[in-house]
């Protein structure tokens, strides 16, 4: 008979949300069992917000070497070699985030697939744990339509583009959201001529109509992009030929950034008596995190509400108190989500904070701007094309949300969200210091602008 491992809690992925549900467990005093299936090391570290944004840096060094050198590469460098050093940067933080795991959990960790074989139940490779609640957190992969996975290994993800060890001549990419965008910039100015559509009209999913245009006209200085309707990839000889039905174009690889899908399939949850939508995803109370009236809490990517790095931590410790609630111990409450904010570090960055504006009662809603062009350090810094928008609420001033694109923006978003969440006002946030000459400054110009339309309207 199979040796049957026991466990409190089974904690099914091992990535930032998994690990810190197991820490969360384990504080509290319960048994924890950590199974993935590898390899280890956070989404963020292995394929995500890490490695893109060392390829951003790489991007940003050799366009300043080609602008030094008038193209010539400046002590032997080639942007291969600046890829490789991506890489390695991203070599070296997945490998740190896995050693990190290994210490966190011990010989509390099980490496394998697992499987629902019962309500309590799961099969990890041959071996049976049973537990009184579990934590999902398996994490995602790239979408990948069946006509696209046809290209063969022309056909590139998210997960397998810092596998190259050369950078292609050129190369198409269909989906260009936050990701898309960010990979689509790097490569670009690595030197890769770069094709990149998308059906919706916007990049990045920005919502706000004057950030949407002012980085439509920033980024197409850099690469092609073709918005607003469907395009299709075919092989073609050795390359694919990219088309939106207006123009074509042959390229040599191509990405795929079409978004990313909950790893769920192989769980079998339906044998454990979750319920699942017609899609064949759990259905999950996005308050708790609970997967029906299972003891099974859903948390990061695999629950894609909030798909962050620094969401799934919380969402690890809302789903771990929620399975810990589960085995009757005293309820701790809920971690209060945190302000929205989504950052494309595509220099200039872009940003948005709180509520979007494709979710403002505009009637309701005065919008402070402030222009690149009339800060000091942006005009120093060429960066004219900054903007900054801020959504204060008519009457009271309090701050709503803002959307940017900015050099230096990720700071700005930061500061924004901050006050946001700690239910700050036009008002209040025109008595603190700005320094001069700062980006931040648009920030006090943007929040003027504000002030002077809420002056209107008593």
């Amino acid at each position: 008979m199979t040796n049957v491992l026991t466990t409190d809690i089974a904690v099914i992925g091992a990535g930032t949300a998994g690990i810190t549900a197991f820490q969360e467990i384990t504080r509290a005093g319960r048994s924890a069992l950590l199974i993935d299936r590898g390899p280890l090391g956070t989404t963020c570290a292995r394929v995500g917000c890490m490695p893109s944004k060392a390829a951003l840096h790489a991007g940003q060094q050799w366009a300043i070497l080609r602008e030094l050198t008038a193209g010539q590469a400046k002590a032997g460098w080639s942007a291969d070699d600046l890829w490789r050093h991506a890489r390695a940067t991203r070599d070296a933080l997945a490998q740190g985030a896995a050693q990190r795991t290994v210490t966190a959990a011990g010989d509390r960790l099980l490496m394998g697939t697992a499987r629902f074989v019962g309500p309590d139940t799961l099969d990890v490779d041959g071996q049976r744990v049973r537990a009184r609640a579990f934590v999902i957190a398996t994490g995602s992969r790239p979408v990948v339509p069946a006509p696209l996975a046809a290209l063969g290994d022309r056909l590139l993800t998210t997960d397998t583009l810092f596998e190259l060890d050369r950078l292609p001549r050129s190369i198409g990419i269909l989906g260009l959201g936050g990701v898309g965008l960010e990979m689509g910039v790097a490569l670009a100015r690595l030197g890769v001529h770069v094709v990149a559509a998308d059906l919706k009209a916007v990049a990045a999913g920005i919502s706000d109509p004057a950030v949407s245009d002012r980085a439509l006209q920033r980024f197409r200085r850099e690469l092609t992009m073709w918005l607003g309707r469907p395009a299709q990839a075919q092989a073609a000889g050795q390359g694919v030929h990219l088309s939106n039905g207006e123009s074509g174009e042959t390229v040599d690889m191509l990405l795929a950034a079409l978004g990313r899908r909950p790893n769920v399939e192989a769980l079998a949850l339906a044998d454990a008596g979750v319920p699942l939508d017609a899609q064949g995803q759990p259905v999950v109370d996005l308050s708790t995190l609970r997967a029906g009236s299972a003891p099974i809490f859903l948390a990061g990517d695999v629950q894609p509400d909030r798909p962050l790095m620094h969401e799934a931590a919380d969402e690890g410790v809302i789903a771990a108190r929620g399975a810990l609630s589960h085995l009757g111990g005293p309820a701790e409450p809920l971690p209060a989500r945190r302000t929205p904010i989504s950052i494309v570090f595509s220099d200039p960055d872009i940003a948005a904070v709180g509520a979007p504006y494709d979710r403002l009662d505009l009637q309701g809603t005065v919008i402070g701007t402030a222009e690149g062009s009339g800060n000091g350090r942006s005009r120093i810094l060429d960066a004219q094309d900054n903007l900054v928008r801020i959504y204060a609420q008519r009457g009271s001033g309090v701050l709503l949300g803002a959307s940017l694109i900015a050099t230096h923006g990720e700071h700005l978003a930061h500061l924004l969200a901050w006050a946001i969440q700690r239910g700050e006002t036009v008002a209040t946030l025109l008595t603190v210091p700005y320094y001069h000459p700062s980006i931040e400054e648009m920030v006090q110009s943007a929040l003027k602008d504000a002030a002077r339309q809420l002056t209107a309207t008593h």
